[in-house]
């Protein structure tokens, strides 16, 4: 059984995170990681749910050193933990929190550091051991659980080092907006900074002077690795952010327009992944150079009868992928939305991801998307839309969206509000948009009636 080396590229005295606008050696890491390894209660099973990035990482690792698996769930809503612990029973909280937002046990992330001591030595872990389970955002139905060994992870590390640092300086300084529970910051944030001897930022900032202050805090060069909704929140804010190595974006669809600006604004280039919970990230573009996508090196696409499979070495066998693609070339393709997105209205086809696009191109539109529920017995379900657009009246947008897209899929009702119910990974769970239409049908009756 063969080993993998928890990290690379590092000597003791090497910055491997910034805390507070403080560097953490790496020596203090491992001996961090040891002292809680040793404190961790006699369980198979660990929701790591540590906010701070550094807290996360100590705890990913504290539990490997346990050979305990770490459950990451989609969100900390009290229902969700405890559903997914129906299926680990002997699962406990692990955070830096004061509390767990289900009644789960809790070990609560030690309040000092360890000592660090000469022979802190870097652990090995098997390539076959379980590292982690990583549960799908639940966009379009109930969460799925993913397991994820110690090798399969650290293929995804060393494909995207690959793929984003072949011909650039490294090492380099990670700052992120998005969680370390989803898969993508786990991969980007986490992991990647440890094989390829980066350092990471412990902070998750939200707005964009948080954003700037984080990435003020790390020195040149920087990576900026995000979602498409702070890449806008940031560019609306016309915030001055310090030199940018490139900023890499995922967990929802990125418009060329949008990436465009931000380019501009910063002087640097925007690069998406393309990816899945079950496969991890798969294949990257430069937004502005159009809808082609470019696997990995060592991944590959093929069609089998009308579905597309993934494999590779991140992957235990060759994933189905749910999203509508045009196979160019084992290695190249173009990207047209999720299966579960495509929709007929009065015999005519489209996406959901198409009209998204049409809708987040309107002068005027910070966010928005469509949403068709599903049908009740002897009803017949109509598009629906929701507009964060300050400044703009409901008539301006329907007449905007008359100018690109067909009557038949124009929204009714179209929804002004003041923002969506993304995730903290700026993800769209399809019960959060169903409750938000019902609340706002029942306003909407409740006037009518009055």
């Amino acid at each position: 059984m063969s080993e993998l080396t928890l990290l690379t590229g590092f000597e003791a005295g090497s910055t491997i995170a910034w805390r507070d606008g403080r560097p953490i050696e790496c020596r203090q890491f491992l001996a961090d990681a040891a002292q809680l390894a040793m404190s961790l209660p006699q369980r198979a099973h660990v929701f790591n749910l540590c906010r701070d990035r550094y807290c996360f990482l100590v705890a990913f690792v504290a539990a490997l050193l346990r050979r305990q698996v770490t459950l990451l769930p989609p969100s900390e809503a009290p229902g969700m933990l405890l559903d997914i612990r129906k299926q680990y029973g002997d699962a406990y909280c692990l955070t830096d929190q004061p509390d767990c937002a289900a009644d789960l046990p809790v070990h609560r992330y030690p309040a000092q550091s360890a000592v660090v001591t000469a022979d802190q030595s870097v652990p090995s872990f098997p390539r076959e051991q379980v590292a982690a389970v990583v549960f799908t955002s639940g966009s379009t139905g109930e969460p799925k659980a993913d397991v994820k060994t110690w090798g399969a992870l650290l293929a995804e590390s060393a494909m995207a080092m690959k793929r984003f640092w072949s011909d650039r300086p490294r090492p380099a300084g990670v700052v992120g907006t998005v969680p370390s529970q989803h898969m993508y910051g786990l991969a980007t944030t986490v992991l990647l900074p440890l094989q390829a001897g980066f350092g990471l930022h412990s902070a998750r900032p939200l707005f964009p002077e948080d954003l700037r202050v984080a990435l003020e805090q790390v020195p040149a060069p920087r990576v900026l690795v995000t979602t498409p909704l702070h890449i806008r929140a940031c560019v609306v804010a016309q915030t001055v952010l310090p030199d940018l190595q490139f900023i890499l974006s995922a967990t929802a669809p990125l418009s060329p327009a949008l990436a465009r600006q931000a380019e501009d604004m910063y002087s640097t280039e925007v690069l998406e992944i393309y990816g899945c919970t079950e496969a991890g990230s798969i294949a990257t573009r430069r937004t502005v150079e159009g809808n082609v996508w470019r696997t990995y090196d060592d991944m590959r696409l093929y069609q089998h009868d009308e579905q597309y499979f993934v494999e590779g070495p991140s992957v235990e066998q060759p994933v189905a992928l749910n999203d509508v693609i045009q196979l160019r070339s084992p290695h190249e393709f173009s990207l047209y939305g999720r299966f579960a997105d495509l929709i007929n209205v009065a015999g005519k086809r489209t996406s959901l991801g198409n009209l998204n696009h049409k809708l987040n191109q309107i002068d005027g539109v910070v966010d928005g998307t469509f949403f068709m529920p599903d049908e009740a017995p002897g009803t017949v379900s109509r598009l629906i839309a929701f507009v964060v657009a300050p400044g703009l009246s409901q008539q301006a947008v329907l007449q905007a969206l008359r100018q690109q897209i067909d009557p038949v899929f124009l929204p009714r009702p179209l929804y002004i509000v003041e923002a969506l119910p993304r995730t903290e990974s700026g993800k769209l769970p399809r019960g959060s948009l169903a409750a938000l239409a019902a609340r706002l049908a029942n306003k909407r009756k409740r006037k009518k009636s009055a």
